[in-house]
């Protein structure tokens, strides 16, 4: 599964993995214990995980939700310590994972938003937030040796 087989719905909590389109809208399961699917149409918003990004101050305007996620699953592996946080906490948080978001464009919800998608991915899919290797970079024979155990 990859970040663009899941996704967020607007006025809906959790993920959900996209199963494919149907007349009326997408069928989606949601990426919990209970496995429930769900029809969306087109009147609901449904985001692409791989779409979503979070506004920053740098030039390109935005950092893209992935890159976030791997740096935060990189430094926190799971612990970010911020149950029962209150805003000013989560808005620490987040300037030490990405410096250059924008404070006046993200507020302490989305990143709440942003910390529970993290712990639903981890739990249910955690290879997503796993580094992937580089597209188009071939691996080396020592790459291949350790897969196969060598």
């Amino acid at each position: 599964m990859e970040f663009k087989d899941i996704a967020a719905v607007s006025g809906k909590p959790g993920l959900y993995k996209v199963l494919k389109p149907s007349r009326s809208g997408v069928i989606l399961e949601s990426l919990d214990d209970k496995k429930s699917k769900l029809v969306v149409g087109a009147a609901q918003r449904v985001s692409l995980l791989s779409e979503i990004s979070i506004y920053t101050l740098t030039e390109e305007g935005a950092a893209p939700l992935k890159d976030i996620l791997h740096k935060i699953e990189n430094e926190f592996e799971g612990d970010t310590g911020l149950e029962g946080a209150d805003n000013d906490e989560y808005k620490a948080f987040l300037k030490h994972v990405l410096p250059e978001y924008d404070e006046e464009r993200v507020y302490a919800s989305d990143i709440k938003k942003l910390l529970n998608w993290y712990h639903i991915l981890r739990k249910e899919q955690p290879e997503l937030l796993q580094p992937q290797p580089e597209e188009g970079k071939e691996k080396s024979d020592e790459d291949k040796k350790e897969e196969k155990g060598e």
